[in-house]
């Protein structure tokens, strides 16, 4: 009796692993089905628009056979003026978007850094969480709603001020609107960071005699270095890609070659594919994808390029384990060498 007793045990314990193991694969499988189509649908996206911006540079757009319209390859590189004709050069609306971007991230990667600093270290706790939520009601704001609050605050700001502009549209009003947008995404990220960093840490800090100044900029953003390079990044890809409320705002000026004045008008990558798209046929269509390519190009290769920036910076952490300790130390050796010398003075006078 005991043995049968024993043997059901057993073969109801096995039923259970096989029915775990059932739903375990199940489950695996669930996950690998929605994996391989995201990245499905990324392939799908990326070939089509290579596929369609190719065309531009291959077929001929005429109606007449003695006349050829396609794009010319070198004016795609060279010419000053964009134009959806064939003959419109991408070189200028390249730089524009980069130096755009960049003037973007010179406003807000500081503002979203002491953000989510003061947001973690300084900020009572019951207001925490309320301002955590309003930064994240700021993220999911819709662009064209950016793009509206730019043209009737940020472009008439601008357009009063002594200089000549396009009536405020102009980069300047695109990289406010820009970091507006960043700002929020790379807080977010920020502030997970910061509160993933070790509390001894800190409090190593604390009690080695630095101040809560030195500890948050010393200890707490050394740490989270790494996470908030991360929300840089996504920060960054979101600038990149952002066409509707830079359209609405940079004055769409298809002539570059005063891109690098603020206060002109100008047309980035984006706002190009974006501007007249709806009555575009033929070549003015396709170009469009053209410019997709080069805005995929730009984003892959600066993706890739912060993405190996951040890797060195991990792997720099991970050989270096204890270099927060170590710069505490180096930071208040003379301190701590003081107080030994005083501690064992002390020590020596009492056994005196």
């Amino acid at each position: 009796m005991v043995g049968e007793v024993q043997d059901k045990k057993t073969f109801i314990e096995n039923n259970k692993f096989k029915r775990k193991e059932l739903v375990d694969r199940i489950v695996r499988s669930i996950f690998l089905f929605i994996a391989v189509l995201c990245g499905s649908f990324v392939i799908f996206i990326v070939v089509f628009i290579c596929f369609k911006g190719l065309q531009p540079f291959i077929n001929n757009y005429s109606t007449d056979p003695n006349l050829v319209v396609k794009q010319d390859f070198g004016l795609f590189f060279t010419n000053e003026r964009w134009l959806y004709d064939g003959n419109g050069g991408m070189f200028f609306l390249l730089l524009t978007t980069l130096y755009t971007t960049l003037l973007s991230l010179i406003i807000s990667v500081p503002f979203s850094i002491f953000t989510s600093l003061f947001i973690v270290r300084m900020v009572p706790k019951k207001l925490k969480s309320t301002i955590k939520t309003c930064v994240e009601l700021l993220a999911s704001i819709p662009s064209v709603i950016y793009g509206i609050f730019g043209m009737g605050v940020i472009c008439i700001l601008i357009g009063g001020l002594p200089i000549q502009t396009a009536g405020g549209n102009s980069i300047l009003a695109a990289t406010i609107v820009l970091a507006l947008m960043s700002i929020p995404t790379m807080t977010m990220v920020s502030i997970n960071a910061l509160e993933a960093v070790d509390p001894r840490l800190i409090n190593a800090s604390i009690a080695l005699g630095a101040s809560k100044a030195q500890t948050n900029l010393k200890v707490v953003i050394s740490c989270a270095k790494s996470g908030i390079f991360a929300g840089i990044i996504l920060g960054i890809g979101r600038a990149l890609g952002e066409a509707t409320a830079v359209q609405m705002v940079i004055g769409n000026n298809a002539l570059g070659v005063g891109f690098y004045n603020p206060f002109n008008s100008g047309m980035t990558l984006t706002s190009a594919m974006l501007s007249g798209i709806g009555e575009a046929t033929g070549i003015r269509y396709d170009i469009r994808f053209s410019l997709g390519i080069v805005l995929i190009l730009v984003i892959l290769s600066i993706s890739a390029i912060l993405n190996f920036v951040k890797l060195k910076l991990d792997t720099i952490k991970t050989k270096n384990s204890t270099s927060v300790f170590s710069k505490i130390g180096a930071y208040f050796k003379s301190d701590y060498e003081l107080l030994r010398s005083y501690i064992n003075d002390k020590i020596r006078k009492d056994k005196k």
